[in-house]
């Protein structure tokens, strides 16, 4: 079945049904492309949300070492990782459908539009052909009726005896022109019959069928297009799925790989100062009426300020020593391990430099159209100088790395049992001017005022001891450490448990 055959009448509906086609294909460019612009919108917000909240700063912030915050990061990555399949989502619809059904539906117009005017053409020709035949059949008609009566006219004046036999002739030669005319008129009208009867046919069962037919062709070659076109808006989006799954997947890889146990580990590691706990504190007897040597000095000490380290997170302004000793000896030691690390690796590549021209240098001596050995002499001699200040700085670090080691237990020690000592030296030592220099000379305005509610003994540098029911002035509350510094009545400042007062 085909429309030639069956639809050889229906030229306004086939208008009709082709022109509803190509809207058809118009209106879903229109919809792929609003589809586009959610998608190309809903990755622009995607990229922003991932710009917001990806950090960015120092180097310790970027590759931070804790696992839950690493894999927020792996998740704001994946996400900005997404956004940009959804963007090529967009651009591929835009791209294999809108751009490609556009040009299509141009072409399917005017093709359309030529099949459509041939049709008008042909049926405009017919309908002059048949005009034709009407008026050569309404001359037949009229000739004809003329030459009737013309031959009535002569047999009448042929039968009156009182005719003129001139006129009887003359009737009979104009009754003959007419029917000859008549004639001619009836033979024109046969041909025009013909020529219009063949016009029709080949109207009716060729042109228009092959018009139609093609109209046909068209219509269901646009339909499988269209059809291509519904296909490939999940096409397009299943092409990308696998990257899109990978995403999804590494973000519930970040979800699997926070680890609360190893960032409790990652912080010791960071934070572990090494020092000893504060040892008991003596009972000092009174009652029995002897006071310790150090009683007087403890009782009269300078109203000082300790330095707050290592608990401050105050940056002192002096420069950090080159040792580390400025840091708590497990920072101290993982530092300088770092530090002999990294000049393992570049003394390493030194050497490996040195080796590779040693190398050349002989090339070159033994072939000297390869080179000239003396040009290579600046960087051999760099290459030496480099070795030997590295090799300088490693012995170095592992002999402060070696003094970290064996003073630990030392330095614990002499903390713990000479705790009260350095508060009963001879105020003229001034021991404590090291640290003069940590403190600003403008006198800071307590935060508020706080309860002892436990007994404290603070041994450790930077900490200052409580007795239970004091009343002290804080002055710098808990960063989120666990520690606070406080002013005591007696002057003394320094660092405490926070969960060891009340406010």
């Amino acid at each position: 079945m085909d429309w030639g055959t069956d639809l050889w009448d229906q030229y306004d509906g086939i208008d009709k049904h082709t022109q509803s086609g190509l809207d058809l294909v118009d209106r879903y460019v229109k919809f792929v492309r609003e589809r586009t612009e959610i998608e190309q919108n809903y990755a622009k917000q995607l990229r922003n949300l991932s710009k917001k909240y990806l950090k960015r700063g120092s180097k310790e912030e970027q590759e931070c070492g804790f696992t839950n915050h690493q894999s927020f990061q792996d998740i704001v990555n994946e996400l900005n990782d997404y956004a940009g399949q959804r963007e090529l989502i967009a651009e591929n619809m835009m791209t294999g459908i809108c751009v490609e059904l556009t040009k299509y539906l141009q072409d399917l117009k005017q093709e359309r539009k030529t099949y459509l005017a041939d049709a008008k053409k042909a049926q405009q020709n017919l309908e002059i052909s048949f005009k034709q035949l009407e008026n050569t059949k309404r001359r037949f008609a009229k000739e004809w009726g003329e030459a009737e009566k013309a031959t009535q006219q002569a047999e009448k004046i042929e039968n009156d005896t009182n005719a003129v036999k001139a006129d009887v002739e003359k009737m009979k030669q104009h009754a003959h022109v007419k029917t000859h005319t008549a004639e001619e008129c009836r033979n024109d009208y046969a041909a025009q019959l013909q020529k219009y009867n063949k016009e029709q046919n080949t109207f009716y069962y060729t042109e228009i069928p092959q018009l139609f037919n093609k109209l046909q062709d068209m219509d269901e070659r646009r339909i499988r297009c269209l059809a291509e076109g519904y296909s490939q808006f999940a096409e397009v989006e299943k092409k990308v799925l696998p990257i899109i799954t990978k995403c999804l997947d590494g973000i519930s890889m970040a979800g699997r790989n926070t680890n609360g146990k190893q960032d409790s580990l990652r912080f010791i590691e960071q934070h572990k100062s090494g020092f000893e706990r504060p040892a008991e504190v003596d009972f000092e007897d009174y009652s029995q009426g002897i006071k310790p040597a150090s009683s007087d000095a403890n009782l009269n000490q300078p109203k000082i300020r300790t330095k707050l380290w290592p608990f401050s997170h105050k940056k002192t302004k002096s420069p950090a020593a080159e040792d580390f000793s400025h840091l708590p000896p497990e920072q101290r030691k993982k530092r300088l391990q770092s530090k002999i690390d990294d000049i393992t690796k570049e003394l390493q590549k030194e050497l490996d430099q040195s080796e590779a021209l040693e190398k050349m240098r002989g090339v070159y001596e033994r072939n000297p159209q390869m080179g000239d050995p003396a040009s290579l002499e600046p960087q051999i001699t760099q290459t030496s100088q480099n070795v030997g200040r590295l090799r300088g700085q490693l012995t170095k670090y592992e002999s402060w790395l070696a003094e970290a080691f064996r003073g630990d237990d030392s330095t614990n020690t002499a903390v713990n049992n000479n705790q009260h000592c350095s508060m009963s030296a001879d105020p003229s030592q001034n021991i404590y001017s090291e640290f003069d220099e940590d403190f600003d000379e403008d006198v800071e305005t307590p935060i508020e005022k706080a309860t002892a509610l436990y007994t404290f003994q603070g041994s450790s540098q930077g900490t200052v001891s409580i007795t239970e029911g004091e009343q002290l002035s804080v002055m710098e509350n808990d960063k989120g450490d666990g520690w606070m510094r406080v002013l005591r009545a007696n002057g003394d400042e320094g660092y405490i448990p926070s969960s060891y007062v009340k406010f």
